[in-house]
């Protein structure tokens, strides 16, 4: 192979995996930020950690293969929550008195704008009630309990690449999804 045809096939090869590696992050952008904002609470905090993360993942793995993305991806999310979780608490120790509180004139007017992926208002309204429920369950589970139930249920990931997405052992993402199944049950009794 000559000179200019290694060089059209190296880039052919990466527009390739370009394309993979978006379309791969177009995937999981949305499921992201929902486990993002579960964590934080916050929708602005998410969207920095998400964005944060796609770049780290991007950066550290993006030559890996598609194969090892996920599980790769979840880890880089995850380490970026409990990186936030830890500044959090150190500025609540130290900066707390300083912090001021949201107002309704910082809301972004791009997130106002209706999503045209949405199921409509009927749909909506039907499953309100249950979902404000799940969302109140899901936020009030602790951290570990929260990661290993939408690494495993949500995500899909098996037992191992949630292990590997968390930085724990097999038997504690077992043991932390366990705890979380029997809290959102108990939880979410009155929505069976």
């Amino acid at each position: 192979m000559s000179s200019p045809e290694r060089m059209s096939a190296a880039i052919a090869t990466s527009s390739d995996s370009t394309h993979a590696i978006e379309r791969f992050l177009r995937e999981v952008e949305r499921r992201a930020l929902r486990m993002a904002e579960f964590a934080t609470a916050n929708r602005d905090e998410a969207l920095d950690l998400v964005q944060d993360a796609m770049f780290g993942f991007v950066r550290h793995y993006g030559a890996r293969t598609p194969g090892e993305w996920s599980p790769l991806f979840w880890r880089v999310l995850d380490s970026r929550i409990n990186d936030w979780h830890r500044r959090r608490n150190v500025r609540g120790r130290w900066l707390g008195w300083f912090e001021r509180g949201d107002s309704a004139d910082d809301e972004d007017p791009i997130a106002a704008v209706a999503d045209p992926g949405e199921p409509g208002p009927l749909a909506r309204l039907a499953d309100g009630e249950a979902t404000a429920a799940l969302d109140v369950a899901l936020r009030a589970l602790p951290l570990r309990q929260r990661q290993a139930f939408l690494l495993r249920m949500w995500e899909g990931l098996d037992v191992a690449a949630t292990a590997a997405a968390m930085r724990c052992s097999e038997g504690s993402v077992k043991t932390h999804l366990s705890r979380a199944l029997t809290n959102l049950r108990s939880h979410l009794e009155a929505h069976r």
